[in-house]
């Protein structure tokens, strides 16, 4: 009587991948973020080559001269999207333009996310007295009249300082708070967990829990939080510039060229003007919005895609 033996082979494990490589993944798959992802990047690249792309008014401060025996003439061969009031190229004020105003919002958004996360991270680690004062002058912040303030802060040192980086030291430091409240309510449930408790235990320091085991464990959601501020900053900018208090009006600038639209003829009859800035801005504030809104549904564990 013979018996058949069969030999079992071990199975070999499966890789199971980080959180971050799940929404890398995930991030990945989302069609329409990875497009406009795409899309951001071009445009970062075309406004970086534009001395390079610019046809017309090269070297950079050939921008600020006007030509008047060039004013407002339409789209044509030798100007693709014609020229403004002033006889100025509207495509390379568009291409040099998308410097100023990336400038403005990424470095906006760097220094509101710097501070949000230094203030978030401090009140929520060390709660009691020094969260109840960080918090406070948080509140104060938020209710900062903004608006007011760059308009004063920009007359009183018109002319003496560099405007574009007075702009953007008033955006930054006005608007962090959001993201200080957002950072600090997750420090605040981060820090009951047991490792930080631990880490807490066998004696390091506040700055290496908050460093080392509670930062990277919210930094999902401090990357989130800066895509979207970085669409709004630019919004801002833009509207600043529109009613003359943003970047200096010699400074071509988004805001600055689609400014032209508050005349009335400009408006009606010569959309070459205000159109090219209008769908640029229009279409990088939605390319960072759906980039912001594929980062948040890759990072939140409870999507289903």
């Amino acid at each position: 009587m013979t018996t058949n033996t069969t030999t079992i082979e071990p199975k070999s494990p499966v890789k199971s991948l980080s959180p971050l490589g799940i929404a890398r993944k995930k991030f990945l798959k989302n069609k329409l973020a990875m497009i406009s992802l795409v899309f951001l990047i071009i445009v970062i690249i075309l406004t970086l080559l534009a001395p390079f792309l610019a046809p017309h008014l090269s070297p950079i401060p050939d921008i600020k001269k006007v030509n008047i025996s060039k004013m407002s003439i339409p789209p044509n061969g030798e100007h693709i999207l014609g020229t403004d009031k002033s006889g100025r190229d509207v495509m390379t004020r568009l291409l040099y333009g998308g410097q100023i105003s990336l400038l403005i919002g990424i470095s906006s958004t760097a220094i509101v996310i710097f501070l949000g996360t230094l203030v978030g991270s401090i009140a929520g680690f060390f709660g009691g007295f020094v969260d109840g004062l960080l918090m406070r002058f948080t509140d104060f912040v938020l209710t900062f009249p903004f608006l007011i303030f760059v308009i004063v802060l920009n007359t009183i040192l018109h002319g003496r300082v560099n405007g574009l980086w007075v702009l953007i030291g008033v955006i930054g430091l006005l608007t962090w708070g959001g993201v200080a409240r957002i950072v600090r309510s997750k420090i605040l449930a981060e820090k009951e967990n047991d490792y930080v408790l631990a880490a807490i235990s066998i004696g390091c320091s506040p700055i290496k829990v908050i460093t080392k085991h509670l930062l990277p464990n919210v930094m999902s959601t401090i990357i989130v939080q800066s895509t979207l501020l970085f669409a709004s900053l630019i919004i801002a900018e833009t509207g600043l510039s529109f009613l003359g208090f943003g970047v200096p009006q010699q400074t071509p600038s988004w805001g600055n060229m689609l400014a032209f639209a508050n005349e009335p003829d400009v408006l009606q009859g010569k959309p070459w003007i205000w159109m090219p800035p209008a769908l640029a801005i229009t279409f990088v504030i939605l390319s960072i919005n759906f980039v912001g809104e594929g980062l948040k549904d890759a990072f939140n564990p409870k999507s289903l895609r």
